[in-house]
């Protein structure tokens, strides 16, 4: 029973806590977690660039573009909350203002020690491609928009400069590893043959590519074939695949269609795209029923499972979305499972 709106079920105020205006915590209330999240011990090697990374890298290009920057130093938070401690970013993401939002997050919360920083370079308009002066340009401009004084790994974008000489280019990163600004490199849009030329070129002196971003991911899985397999699991290099959630569609959030399948030519081929969607998303559906979390993060446990990923890129437009991300770290699918959702990808 409750008089003039006090609640006589409750347990008795002490004189303390009626003083200050607080009860005391019911017996049965949670015990409030002290310190740092468990996700905080959770660290893989990144290759053999020197850093352990949190076997999810938070991706950060939407910021600037879909995600304010306010919005994105929410999704920063929480990521780093829970235990996250790398981030992706290019120059070429939202030209460059993902860099200015990233960069103010590090320093406002005093984390750039304990974070560890992946950027893409080579797509900026100011600095485009991977030429020795424009790649040196690249890499100031970007220190600055990050407000550091390094990168830990420099992720060289093959797709924007596809005629530069990979001897000149790994030339002018042996620079700038010397010089403290790069601490270890990664490759995007190489092709086999090209990390097998780097690999020799690394024998006479220039620094080894240890990290390899690919577009992968459960639908996509052409683009990380058996040749860039095999060379990447002979350098015992660390895959971060990118695209890991198809835009958002292997969370469920765009049913309708993949965005992939609209620049495909042929209504044939994108409508087998959109089945292959329709059947991959029940198959996520069902396992995570099954596990009693998102497809976001059966999607993410998927690529987890695959040989020689690391830490797949995945972006986020809110911080809830961070809290399904991190949970694929912790699922660990059977190979039934596994079976099913590839099978249904087919």
């Amino acid at each position: 029973m409750a008089f003039f709106g006090v609640d006589s079920t409750l347990p008795p105020v002490s004189p303390d806590a009626a003083a200050t205006g607080t009860r005391r915590p019911h017996p049965s209330a949670p015990i409030p977690v002290q310190g740092p999240s468990v996700g905080s011990n959770i660290r893989v090697p990144l290759g053999e660039s020197g850093s352990d990374a949190f076997p999810l890298i938070l991706g950060a290009a939407e910021f600037g573009w879909t995600v304010d920057l306010e919005s994105s130093h929410a999704i920063l938070d929480a990521y780093a909350e829970l235990g996250g401690n790398a981030v992706h970013t290019a120059d070429s993401y939202s030209s460059g203002r993902s860099e200015h939002i990233l960069g103010q997050w590090l320093h406002s919360r005093g984390l750039r020690d304990d974070i560890v920083l992946t950027v893409r370079v080579g797509g900026h308009a100011d600095n485009p491609g991977l030429g020795p002066v424009n790649l040196i340009r690249a890499v100031e401009a970007s220190l600055k928009r990050l407000r550091t004084d390094r990168i830990d790994v420099l992720s060289l974008d093959a797709t924007t400069d596809p005629g530069s000489s990979l001897e000149d280019t790994l030339a002018t990163a042996e620079w700038l590893v010397d010089t403290g600004k790069v601490r270890a490199l990664g490759a995007y849009g190489y092709t086999a043959a090209q990390l097998v030329e780097a690999r020799i070129l690394s024998s006479a002196g220039y620094p080894r590519i240890t990290v390899l971003d690919v577009p992968f991911n459960v639908l996509r899985r052409h683009e990380f074939d058996a040749d860039l397999r095999l060379v990447a699991g002979a350098q015992a290099m660390a895959v971060t695949p990118s695209h890991a959630l198809e835009h958002g569609f292997l969370a469920g959030r765009q049913r309708s269609k993949i965005r992939g399948a609209l620049s495909v030519r042929g209504a044939q081929l994108a409508a087998n795209l959109n089945r292959r969607g329709s059947r991959t998303l029940r198959a996520l559906d069902a396992v995570g029923a099954d596990l009693g979390v998102p497809d976001a993060a059966v999607a993410v446990a998927w690529l987890l499972a695959q040989r020689l990923v690391t830490a797949p890129i995945v972006n986020a437009y809110a911080p809830q979305h961070v809290e399904e991300l991190v949970q694929g770290v912790g699922v660990r699918l059977s190979r039934s499972q596994l079976a099913d959702i590839g099978r249904a990808a087919e």
